[in-house]
């Protein structure tokens, strides 16, 4: 009996397993080798408001079955190239372990997961989970930087300690700010009533951050928002689903009007890959439960397969390690 695999009818989007992009799922993770891995964080609790982000991982490779049909490669007509074509693999290694109630765990989990990731040589992309698992994320990087944090993000996310809390969703740049291998952020969408009181704006200035509006980075252009990027480090992206318009992202815990279109981020982020070389990247915030459609967790897909298709081109092309 066929089981339809020489038709091709196995790729669709509804049939087999819900890995990321419909690549390789890896259990053993000590025989990792490939060029990038998939690490899914579903941890929410550090949501100050709405939970449900801990089922975005799974929502965001349900999605990206949706731009996984094995055309060998995905074509851009408009850059007349072809990404994420058979000369690259990227593997998916299912999720940290998350243990529920406790914080400090769990983050050590996935700070463990991506330390063997790097050390593996491969580029992680994480897939949160609310914004706090960037905090371990950004550990895991102790000792091979400097690092330039490129955050995509409605709220500034700099608050020192409220409530006794320091490791929740609203302290992740202001904890990556205190690592010595953190050169500097670039905080980019940032706008309207924000989660962080004027005197984590100073502080966020003081330590090195560069804090842009949508309407700012709007004015100054692309051209503009990339000079005021430092060239002398790595790049590391940590992408917020509510830096996006919540008109096409709807799907999250905190949304925030006036926010980022598609390409206005894609174009951002692929320059930047052209430019200099990224070291690892974090969606977080995808909180499937309040979109039914489902367009929010197909926006961070797409968003993701297009920039680790540029990240890897540029690495083919320009000879980045």
């Amino acid at each position: 009996m066929s089981n339809g695999q020489e038709r091709g009818g196995i790729n669709l989007p509804f049939t087999g397993i819900a890995t990321f992009g419909k690549n390789p799922y890896l259990t053993n993770w000590e025989s990792l080798e490939a060029d990038v891995a998939i690490l899914g964080a579903p941890f929410d609790f550090g949501t100050q408001w709405r939970p449900g982000a801990r089922f975005g991982p799974r929502a965001i490779r349900e999605a990206s079955t949706l731009f996984a049909f094995g055309h060998a490669g995905a074509y851009d007509h408009e850059d007349d190239v072809t990404y994420l074509g058979p000369e690259t693999s990227i593997v998916d290694l299912g999720d940290a372990d998350i243990i529920h109630t406790d914080t400090e765990a769990s983050h050590a989990n996935v700070e463990a997961a991506l330390r063997l990731i790097l050390d593996k040589g491969a580029l992680p992309v994480v897939l949160g989970g609310d914004h706090s698992v960037n905090i371990p994320c950004i550990r895991a990087f102790a000792g091979r930087g400097p690092i330039h944090i490129v955050q995509i993000d409605a709220h500034l996310d700099f608050v020192d300690e409220r409530h006794g809390v320091r490791h929740g969703h609203g302290n992740p740049m202001r904890r990556a700010a205190e690592q010595d291998h953190v050169t500097g952020i670039s905080q980019l969408g940032i706008r309207n009533v924000s989660s962080t009181a004027k005197e984590g704006y100073d502080a966020a200035r003081a330590m090195g951050t560069d804090i842009l509006s949508v309407r700012q980075i709007r004015d100054l252009g692309l051209a503009g928002v990339l000079a005021r990027i430092p060239v002398d480090a790595d790049l590391y992206f940590t992408i917020d689903i509510d830096g996006f318009d919540p008109s096409i992202a709807p799907g999250t815990g905190t949304p925030s009007h006036g926010g980022f279109l598609y390409y206005e981020v894609l174009e951002l982020l692929a320059a930047l890959a052209a430019r200099q070389r990224v070291v690892g990247i974090d969606l977080v915030e995808v909180a499937p439960d309040y979109d039914r459609t489902g367009s929010t967790a197909i926006l961070a897909a797409q968003l993701l397969l297009n920039v680790i298709g540029r990240i890897l081109h540029a690495r083919q092309t320009s000879g980045q390690a």
